[in-house]
């Protein structure tokens, strides 16, 4: 019991060890998760932002009624399931995961281009399928970076790809916000109804927000591109030494190790009998 008094006063938890931080500057710091991190910024961005107002340009631009709106958001939810469920795992097998991530950017780019484009309503059912498609495009990402890390970097990995996630969810809608208010397109709930004429047909573009959507997808598809098959996705932590502090030899016959290394992120540490 006083050993282990002693073990604890001697190993204080430092604010290096406790710096949320510190973990994102180790991870960032390896060249192939810095891609990946872009990646996921530039493709799942438009895609953030264009579920978010979808379904109010359908309605109001390309005069979609209620019904049609409810009916594409049935089929295109059944052919996302079909894509994640059984085309991901049959791509996985057959061309790898690196590939599986250009085939959903290539889909991705292509409904973007066709949304911003098709001002009629079987360009839009198009563009969903395609949409549909494209919803592989974040599980492969997810996937190579798992196949790529050490097991005890899993964490650390994922954590930073779904913190940039989140991010993109919320910049997202607001950058397709700005975007549409450039482009002179005001989606307001209050408009919708079949009832109201439509204000956009003098406007040669009102997609153009998708358009944009489409060349940040099109960069993380040149990025994906550039990544090697395999990559060693080996965040850098740095470790310090032991201290002269800690015990250096057992007490009371238990058959516990004392030299212990102090970790700038002990969660990621490999673990020490």
């Amino acid at each position: 019991k006083q050993w282990y008094q002693r073990r604890v006063r001697g190993a204080p938890i430092t604010w290096e060890q406790a710096d949320p931080f510190n973990s994102l500057r180790s991870g960032v710091a390896d060249h192939h998760i810095l891609q990946l991190g872009l990646i996921v910024l530039l493709s799942y961005l438009p895609e953030a932002a264009q579920y978010s107002c979808l379904f109010l340009y359908l309605q109001q631009v390309i005069k979609f009624s209620p019904d049609d709106v409810a009916t594409f958001i049935a089929v295109i939810g059944v052919l996302s399931v079909t894509f994640l469920t059984l085309v991901l795992a049959f791509l996985y097998n057959c061309v790898g995961h690196k590939t599986t991530m250009v085939i959903g950017l290539s889909f991705q780019v292509l409904q973007l281009l066709w949304f911003g484009l098709g001002l009629s309503k079987w360009m839009m059912w198009c563009a969903g399928v395609l949409a549909a498609a494209s919803s592989i495009t974040y599980p492969a990402i997810c996937a190579y970076a798992s196949q790529n890390a050490e097991k005890e970097q899993q964490g650390l990995l994922q954590g930073i790809l779904t913190g940039i996630r989140g991010l993109s969810n919320g910049f997202g809608p607001a950058t397709f916000g700005l975007l549409f208010y450039i482009f002179h397109v005001q989606l307001d709930e209050a408009r919708q109804g079949e009832g109201v004429d439509n204000p956009y047909t003098g406007i040669a573009l009102p997609g153009g927000p998708f358009i944009f959507g489409a060349l940040l997808a099109f960069l993380a598809l040149l990025i994906t591109l550039s990544l090697p098959d395999k990559a060693a996705l080996n965040p850098k932590i740095d470790h310090r030494k032991k201290t002269d502090s800690e015990p250096s030899e057992d007490e009371g016959g238990g058959g516990f190790s004392h030299h212990h290394i102090h970790d700038h992120s002990p969660l990621l540490a490999e673990s020490v009998p």
